[in-house]
This record gives C-alpha cells, structure tokens and sequence, in this order.
C-alpha cells in the first residue's frame, strides 16, 4: 500500500467543523486561546456568533460547554489534550460525562510530535484516562479523510465524545470511498503471522511498517481501530482467532490505552499471546519528529525490527514445546 502526502488532522478538522456549523444551528465552538494551533482560528472571523474564546482557562471552557449542552447546543471544545485530560478531568469526569452531556471535545497535539514541546505538552495516557469514563467515546482518527468524517460523526451521535487530534502533516491511508463508522475497526491488510492492531496516525506506520516485514518474509494483518471505546471487539476477536498472535502498536503509554482495552477483550473472549509497543512508562523528551520516532522506535524501520523480534521469539518458543521438534 503506497500511502500519499497528506495535511496535519487539525486542518482538516477545523474544515469539517467549520462544514458542520453551516448544516447544523447547534454546533458552536468553544477555544482555549489554541485556536492557530488546533485549526480552528478561522471560525473566530467566519462564524463569530458561534465561536466562544475561553482563553487558558480549560476547566471553565469545559464547565461552559456543558452549560451549553443543557439547551440544546452541541459545544466543541478546542484544547491541548493536555490541558483539556490532564488539567480539566473532573470538570469532564462531573460535568460532563456523568450526566450524559453532548460535549464534544478534540484533544489537540496528541501523542509524540507536538512542535518540540517536551514532555509538559506530550501527553501519552489521554487514551487511557478518558475511555475509563463510562459513557465517553473515544475516537483517535489515522489521516484526513477519516478525521473529516469522524468530526461529523462525533457531532451527530449523542453524549459525550473525547477525539484526539494530531499535529503534524500525515499520509493519507483512505480514498474517497472510505466510509467512517463509530464502534468499527478496519482491516487494512490481511496476514497470517501476526495481528498488528494500532490506532490513529500510528496506524500509517504500522502500514509502512508491515511493507517492511513483507520484504523479510513474514505476513503480518494489520487492523486500525480509530474507536477505542467502544472497542469492535467482534473484529478483534475473529483477526485473534485467525492469525493467533496480537501486537498493539500506539503513540501511547503502554499502560491502560489501546494496549489494555485489547488485552481486557481478549483475555476475556478469546485469549491469545499480546505484546504492546509504545511508550514504555516514562515521559516524552524535546527534538524533532523523526528523531523522536526514532528514539522511541515508533518509526516503520524500528516497529518492522521489533516486531520481527516478537514473532521470531513466539517461533522459537512453539518450537521448544512441539513434541518431536
């Protein structure tokens, strides 16, 4: 699969909103002073009637918007998912998510490449934190094409919605005739060495990633969960069967994100050998983005490494318990 240049998430998302508040007198916006950086500036000067600057005050911006929600509106909040997780749970946790509220919040900068912001910015467990919430979406998109259509999806489906939203410029994975559905996985490739399960821009890597290992020999499915909660178990649960091995490859902590919702199914329905590649319990560093992919082997050279590394072991270890081998 050949992947093409695409533009960063936030320019698309920022498009489809702006689409979405011309259909749809519900929609407003409400910035946390990040608009040039989430791509939602331009709504200031297009829509100012529907557009709410909150300045850096997240926990108030959030509050707002569930007021907003109570009348009828539909609020999209534009934050850092730093400041909007990290700094602002409980006004989600309370506000929000407990009373079922149809707030839609986009956590912008998501994952290892946010500009060189360090490991204040990076936020690695918004995943994890936010699909504990019982009645939170989670959406984490891998290009434009599907960002677009999950922004309108997000917006049209009732409750509380959390969708992450990366910074940098990303291949496009999906052509025009790719059709986003909340709840759904997409196998991408099938294979019968392994399942390689990831999620959001990290999916396109994964992909490169597979292309490598194809070279090497080895055939590896790779299936794309832009939901993480709910979780297409069903999908997972037939490619686990199939293939025997699973591998969770995130722009993530390790612990309590796309890795642990796998490992809870799977333990649960069909049990099956997990390994999980991603951030491994520490905090991110500064520096540019391939180097930062590079130091923590989420780049498609070191993923197809590592991953020829799990299957070459799991062979070895089928081969000291075969009878006769």
């Amino acid at each position: 699969m050949s992947l093409m240049p695409g533009r960063a998430l936030r320019a698309a998302v920022g498009e489809a909103i702006a689409e979405m508040i011309a259909e749809d007198a519900r929609v407003v916006v409400l910035d946390g002073d990040v608009g040039s950086s989430t791509g939602v500036q331009q709504l200031e000067q297009s829509h100012p009637d529907r557009f709410f600057q909150m300045g850096i005050a997240e926990q108030n911006q959030l509050g707002a918007a569930a007021g907003m929600a109570t009348v009828g509106l539909v609020p999209v909040v534009s934050a850092f998912a730093c400041f909007a997780v990290g700094r602002a749970f409980d006004s989600i946790r309370v506000l929000i998510d407990q009373p079922r509220l149809s707030v839609k919040i986009t956590g912008g900068y998501t994952g290892l490449l946010t500009g060189m912001t360090g490991k204040t910015h990076q936020m690695f467990n918004d995943v994890a934190i936010m699909r504990t919430l019982p009645n939170m979406t989670v959406l984490a998109p891998a290009d434009e094409v599907e960002a677009r259509q999950a922004v309108r999806a997000m917006i049209e489906t009732p409750g509380p919605c959390y969708m992450q939203v990366t910074r940098e410029a990303s291949p496009i994975l999906f052509g025009p005739d790719y059709t986003f559905e909340i709840g759904k996985a997409v196998l991408l490739r099938v294979g019968s060495d392994a399942t390689i399960v990831s999620t959001g821009v990290q999916t396109t890597r994964v992909v490169e990633a597979a292309e490598l290992l194809e070279a090497r020999g080895l055939s590896v499915a790779v299936l794309h969960m832009p939901t993480i909660k709910p979780l297409d178990v069903a999908a997972l649960v037939d490619e686990a069967a199939r293939t025997g091995r699973v591998i969770v490859v995130e722009e993530q902590s390790i612990l309590g994100g796309l890795g642990g919702a796998v490992a809870e199914a799977l333990a649960e329905r069909h049990p099956v050998p997990v390994a999980r590649l991603g951030i491994k319990d520490c905090y991110g560093e500064s520096g540019p983005n391939e180097a930062l992919l590079d130091r923590f082997r989420l780049s498609a050279p070191f993923l197809a490494e590592d991953i020829e590394s799990i299957l070459t072991a799991g062979r070895r270890e089928s081969a000291a318990v075969t009878p006769g081998a």
